[in-house]
């Protein structure tokens, strides 16, 4: 069989043409304008349209800013109607997002919390034995504050002067030094920045000043588990760590989600029972759907889905109505940078005022409201006798038969 001739590599407008008549690809995929899309991938060929649809959320939202340390401290609180977009073909997906929407709404609204921000990168020095090992990890967390002015003053051309490390963790295994960098990246999501980072504090810190002989290093060795869940991540965080409350009233499950508060608490100590079961690292029905479809609308990074998606909800029966809530330990969202730049993505950010410096805290919170609004309505759905309400849903507004 004859080989395919190599196709063109770079993103000038030559190249582009030259890998879409190779691949014989015309109609849509053509006639659409890449210009604004060749800065933020490689061997750019076409462009993928996904249908953005909306639902309208109200939410309390905190205004948060980073103090000199690293906490985010919270500075006001305003309620608002906000319209979220949703980017996916999913069948229902938005409309059981507005249903959920809806009942929080006539109970008074979502309430959104950010705890902490914190973006990791996992190194790790691998030394002659565990005794060295033991050593080189005493010395790195003593060394904090100088590697922090290390990275402040080294004349370093690819140091990023957003990426600011906060904390390191280590955890000594065998010879090898496994340290957790941990870092604040401003308004991006910052894994370029932060890798820069990590890689020169690993080269031109560690390894020439270390007080032990390091054989090798690696500048991402998996111990926080990057762009996959994880118990590490789901306790410490990797990203924006957001809670989303409401107390949902009964009158309002009974007419909008068509289900009773029994019946979600009981649906509730079901499905934490089977997580546990399962080893689930995560508690919560379906905040995927919900996190990805407006990462593809917002340009943010959809390998970091995953991560983001890590979840720890609750539900309780209170006086008149059933309080819910969910934990996002990891929301990997930004709001400068990378894909964000891309014209649609940016328009869909400015829609919520997300769009652009200062407002990723305000991003965060709207993400884990909107998860939290498929939660409540899936959940409702499910938690009909024998879940018939869900069946129907999926009945109806499946595809193939």
């Amino acid at each position: 069989m004859a080989s395919r001739k190599r196709l063109p590599r770079k993103n000038d407008p030559a190249s582009i043409a030259g890998r879409q008549a190779a691949l014989g690809l015309d109609g849509a995929v053509t006639s659409i304008d890449l210009e604004p899309y060749v800065k933020t991938a490689e061997s750019v060929t076409g462009a993928a349209v996904i249908p953005v649809s909306v639902a309208e959320i109200e939410v309390s939202l905190g205004a948060y800013e980073l103090s000199e340390a690293g906490d985010v401290v919270e500075t006001g609180r305003s309620t608002e109607e906000v319209v979220v977009p949703f980017a996916h073909t999913e069948g229902g997906l938005t409309a059981s997002v507005q249903r959920g929407a809806k009942a929080v709404a006539e109970s008074g609204g979502f309430r959104t919390y950010v705890l902490s921000d914190r973006i990791t990168r996992a190194s790790c020095f691998v030394c002659r034995d565990a005794a060295d090992a033991i050593a080189l990890s005493r010395w790195i967390e003593e060394q904090v504050p100088a590697m922090q002015e290390f990275l402040r003053s080294a004349d370093i051309p690819e140091l990023s002067r957003f990426a600011l490390l906060r904390e390191a963790k280590t955890h000594v295994v065998g010879p090898m030094c496994h340290v957790l960098w941990r870092w604040t990246t401003g308004d991006a999501v910052g894994p370029n920045m932060m890798t820069r980072n990590a890689y020169a504090l690993n080269m031109a810190f560690v390894k020439p000043h270390a007080p032990v002989e390091i054989e090798r290093v690696a500048l991402e060795a998996n111990m926080g588990g990057d762009k996959k869940p994880s118990h590490e991540f789901f306790q410490s965080g990797h990203g924006k760590t957001v809670i989303a409350e409401t107390t949902l009233t009964d009158e309002a499950i009974r007419r909008v989600l068509r289900t009773t508060a029994e019946d979600l608490e009981a649906l509730a100590w079901i499905g934490t029972h089977g997580a546990v079961a399962s080893g689930m690292q995560s508690v919560a029905f379906t905040p995927a759907s919900a996190i990805a479809a407006i990462f593809a609308a917002t340009g943010q990074d959809l390998g970091m889905v995953g991560t983001s998606s890590m979840a720890h909800g609750t539900g309780r029966r209170v006086e008149g109505g059933l309080h819910v809530a969910v934990r996002f330990p990891g929301l990997e969202v930004g709001t400068v940078g990378g894909g964000t730049t891309l014209p649609t993505a940016r328009e869909w950010l400015a829609l919520m005022g997300c769009d652009g410096a200062g407002k990723v805290y305000r991003f965060a919170q709207i993400v884990a409201a909107a998860a939290l609004a498929l939660e409540i309505s899936a959940s409702a759905a499910m938690a009909t006798a024998g879940s018939e309400n869900f069946f129907r849903a999926h009945h109806e507004r499946g595809g193939l038969r």
